[in-house]
This record gives structure tokens, sequence and C-alpha cells, in this order.
């Protein structure tokens, strides 16, 4: 038995040997064979266990044929996107004779499905190398715990496996396709903010100059006293005003936990405040971050010029989904005592009941007294769909009022907000970011901010 105490010497703790499923279905059909035996030759009874020593033998020899698993290397990414891929890899250090070789990570749940992801290593040269992607459903610090490997030899009926634990931060920040979208970076190429700050005439209400009136100017910017004065027709020129302070107002409450298209309806309006907050701040504008839920989340102080974006979107990543109602009172009441000048408030929300709804138009009603205010809302696509489709069962009539009376709903609140002088912008998803970013630079162009 020196032979076996020596197989069994190869084989480490932690790499321990395991039947494989070949085995175990080679073990049902020889205790078949033994049965059969010793019912036919009662004497041959010892027959059946013999073979099943044989079997596990055999088990521990092809497991100990498989090899020792030598190093291990993970390759993935510091950071990624919410809801963008990123590829992992897993490189292991095997013998030529070790097949289907098989890993698995243990991580966290919002990086996979169940917090687990399996893949197959295919062998490379003098490794076996495997590839994985995942695309985080959720932001936040997630982190790579553990790997599981599993080898077997060249007979397939032994295996062994092998956990390594692995320490690795993955952060998943604020998605930012939206800001490398041609439409923004037309909207930065094209509009007057440019890349490099400049003073920008004839908009505003910043008095920059008199020029020469020239035929189709607006006739309100003709100076009457200097024309009068010099016997000529001179205009006024303004310049646009900068340093105008922007906040953007994120719920966070149950709401906006609602998945759209795949992600929380939160992440789309970070992505869409991080756009606009980049135009902004191009412009020449303070941009500040404000979440709230059943309690202040988040009250970042202003970011100044461009150089600053990294703090806005790191503090994003930090902003938590909470399955709590709002305190729009509260939230809104602690915005408006840190504002000490105008400001533009971009208010992103979404309400499902009339109670909550009228809370919040109260809270934002009191906000336009000092500041101009931006109601943010994606419209729900899944509503509009019910209310629209034509009903081919009694259930289906009953979804569809149902949803036509949401859909008024929400047209009432949004109608109550314009009444008061909120700018209302509903729009889908994949459009939001673009119509508040055209709204923005409207506002500002027209001096509407301070």
């Amino acid at each position: 038995m020196r032979w076996l105490s020596a197989l069994l010497a190869r084989l480490k703790p932690d790499q321990a040997p395991v039947p494989t499923a070949r085995a175990v279905l080679a073990l049902v059909a020889l205790a078949g064979l033994g049965l059969a035996i010793a019912v036919m030759v009662p004497d041959g009874w010892i027959v059946g266990p013999s073979l099943g020593v044989v079997l596990l033998v055999l088990v521990l020899v092809d497991a100990a044929l498989a090899g020792r698993l030598g190093e291990i290397s993970l390759n993935a990414p510091p950071e990624v996107e919410v809801g963008a891929k990123a590829n992992l890899t897993i490189r292991a250090a095997l013998s030529p004779r070790a097949s289907q070789v098989e890993a698995a990570l243990g991580l966290d749940p919002r990086l996979a499905p169940g917090g687990v992801l399996a893949m197959p290593l295919t062998r490379d040269g003098e490794t076996h190398e495997g590839h994985a992607a995942i695309a985080p459903s959720r932001r936040g610090p997630g982190q790579i715990d553990t790997v599981w490997l599993r080898w077997q030899g060249p007979l397939g009926l032994g295996a062994r496996q092998a956990r390594r634990a692995f320490d690795r931060p993955l952060r998943v920040n604020p998605n930012l396709a939206l800001l490398r979208s041609r439409g923004v970076q037309a909207t930065l190429r094209d509009a007057d903010i440019g890349l490099v700050a400049r003073r920008i005439h004839g908009d505003g209400t910043m008095f920059e100059a008199l020029s020469d009136y020239h035929p189709g100017m607006d006739r309100r910017r003709i100076d009457w006293k200097a024309s009068a004065r010099h016997a000529h027709l001179y205009a006024k020129e303004y310049e646009a005003e900068r340093n105008n302070r922007i906040v953007f107002a994120l719920d966070c409450g149950q709401a906006m936990c609602e998945p759209v298209a795949g992600l929380a309806r939160l992440d789309r309006a970070i992505s869409v405040a991080l756009a606009a907050g980049w135009v902004a701040l191009k412009g020449g504008d303070l941009v500040s971050l404000f979440g709230f839920a059943s309690r202040v989340l988040l009250s970042t102080p202003f970011v100044t010029d461009a150089s600053g974006f990294g703090r806005l979107q790191s503090a994003a990543a930090l902003l938590d989904y909470e399955s709590r109602e709002p305190n729009f009172t509260l939230a809104l009441a602690t915005l408006a005592q840190q504002l000490q000048r105008r400001s533009l408030i971009v208010v992103f929300s979404d309400f499902t009941d009339p109670t909550s709804a009228q809370l919040m138009v109260e809270s934002i009603g009191r906000l336009v007294a000092r500041h101009r205010v931006i109601f943010v809302t994606m419209l729900d696509e899944e509503l509009e769909a019910l209310a629209r489709a034509e009903p081919e069962a009694t259930q289906d009539v009953a979804l569809a009022v149902g949803a036509g009376q949401l859909l008024r709903q929400r047209a009432l609140v949004t109608a109550r907000l314009r009444q008061l002088g909120v700018d209302v912008i509903e729009a889908p998803h994949d459009k939001l970011g673009l119509s508040l970013i055209d709204a923005y630079l409207s506002i500002r162009q027209a001096g509407g901010i301070g």
C-alpha cells in the first residue's frame, strides 16, 4: 500500500480530489453488475466491493494525473460603469493533462446575478485561460472575493478543485455613455460655450458694449439715447452670464429605483445630470449634486471648473438606493437654506400616487419664489403602451383603464408644476439628456438664472 500512500501524499488538502459525474455513473453501473453477480453466484458477492475499490483507486489516480494548480491570476478593471460591459480574465498554471477546466468567481451581487460568475478555461500555451464579461446593474463599491477552480484528469473519472481568496475591489461608477455620445459632443462643439472660456456677445443680460444697428436685429436692443446723441442707430450688446449656480437634486427614493430598460431610473438620472453638469462646467457655471430620499444623502460643494468633474462623478457613485418614499419637504427645505443666491435647481424625480405628488408640488413651489426650477421625469413608456394597446380580453381593458388614469394623474401634476413657473421636461430615457441640455442652454442664453 506504499504506492497508495504516496499517491495520497501528492494530493494537497487545498486541492482535494472529487469524483466526476462519469465516476458516479460508473459506480452505479458497477453496483448493478455486482448485484447481478451476487444473485447468480452467491459466492461471488465480493466482486461488487472489489470493483468499487478499483473504481476508487482509478478516481484517485486520475485526480493525481490531473496535476497540481500553480499560480492563478485574475485580470479585472479597477472600475466599470453601471450597465456597461467589463471583461474579466483568469489564468491558471495547470498540467497539460488537465481537462474540462472550469472556474467560478464569487463576487458582489451588483456585479453579476446571484454573486457567482462561471466560465470555462482552455489551454493557451503553458497556462489555461478563461474569459467572461460582467455588466453591473447597480452603482457602488463592489468586490471579487473568491475564485474556485475545478479540473479533471485524462480519464474523466477524478477531478480536483481549489479555492483561492481574492480581495479585488471593483468600483461601479455612473454611466457616462451619454456624455460621450455624438449629440452631447456636437452640443459642446456647436454651442456658444465651446471648449475655451471666452466672452460671448449677443445673448444674456450683462451689458457689454454698443455696436452699429443692422437691419434684422431686435429693435428692443436699440439704445435710443446714444443713437440720438450721435445721430446714428446703436444697439446694445450683452454678454452671456457666467458663474451661475446649477444644482442637480436627485430623488433616490422608491420610485426612482424602478428599472427602465434594464437600469434603475436613478442611474439614468445620474447619467443625465453628469452630462448636463459637464456642459455647464464647460460654460463657466458652478455645479453641485444634491441627493435625497427619506433624508439628505448627499450635498457636494460647488465645483467651479471642468477639472473638478471627477469629484462629482465619485460623489454620484456613492448615492445609494432606498426603498422608502422621499421626504420632499425636508430635502428641498434643506437645499433652500444652503443656497444663498439665486440658482438653477434641476429636480430629478418620479411619483406613483397623488399624495406624494402633492407634497412634491408644494415643496417645489416654495423653491420657485427664489430660484429657477426644472423638473425632470422619464416618460413612462410601459404605461403609454398599456393605454394604447388594443384590448383582447377583459383583463386588458382593466389594465388600459388603470394605465390611462395614472397617465392623467401624471399630466395633472406636470400641468400644476408648469402653472407654478417650473420648467417640466418629460421624455424617454434615451432623449432626456439632450432635452435637459437644450433647456439649460436656452435658459442660460436668455439670462434666466441669475
